[in-house]
């Protein structure tokens, strides 16, 4: 028999799955920043209840999130922006070990900051024809 729980996380795979498949690229972005964000903040309510089995997993599925984003960056055709972007992912990937190491909600808070920041500046550049932040 299926929990409920094992229902809600089918449920929000089918929903992702979905925002995917009908999403533009930009959109695959955001949703990437969206996921990744969730990730940093479930691995800081982690720490907070000491859940480091979870921690970890939530912690390793931002990194491959925020792997996967620098790997969408065209260094060549991107300039100074996709250099910098780049770097700033990598910080990220290093902030995220350490909050792993450390157990360390403050520095997942900083990472979660960081994500916001950029997605924010993301939303901001919508494809022509279509609102900051619409789906």
């Amino acid at each position: 028999m299926h929990s409920a729980r094992a229902f809600a996380d089918q449920y929000r795979q089918t929903r992702v799955t979905s925002a995917v498949l009908d999403a533009d690229p930009h959109r695959i972005i955001a949703v990437m920043f969206t996921a990744a964000r969730e990730r940093t903040r479930l691995a800081a309510a982690c720490v907070d209840r000491g859940d480091i089995a979870r921690k970890g997993q939530a912690i390793a599925e931002a990194s491959t999130i925020v792997s996967s984003l620098g790997g969408a960056l065209d260094l060549e055709r991107g300039g100074e922006i996709a250099q910098g972007l780049a770097a700033l992912y990598d910080y990220i990937q290093r902030r995220l070990l350490e909050a792993n190491l450390r157990n360390d909600a403050v520095i997942l808070a900083e990472v979660d900051d960081l994500l916001a920041d950029i997605e924010s500046a993301w939303s901001a550049i919508a494809p022509e024809g279509m609102p900051a932040g619409s789906p």
